[in-house]
């Protein structure tokens, strides 16, 4: 897998305010990205798995974590098909 760097800047007040340093702030980013991509149906469940850096059932079972219902996407896609 190819994998690009995105570089983005964080005011040093933000990781004091989160309490965390640079490398878990950038696993949560990841992870919230993924989520919210997720969400809005932008990423399958594989590939906002993929983006967080962690197994699909694992990101599913996450879901929860971040009040999102895994398989939203899959039961809207399904109800649209039977419509």
């Amino acid at each position: 897998m190819t994998t690009r760097k995105i570089a983005i800047d964080v005011p040093e007040s933000v990781l004091l305010a989160e309490k965390t340093d640079e490398r878990a702030f950038a696993r949560e980013l990841r992870m919230l990205a993924a989520v919210k991509l997720y969400e809005l149906g932008r990423l399958s469940s594989g590939r906002a798995a993929e983006l967080a850096g962690m197994a699909r059932v694992e990101f599913l079972l996450t879901l929860d974590r971040y009040k999102v219902f895994p398989l939203e996407t899959e039961l809207n896609d399904l109800e649209r098909e039977h419509v």
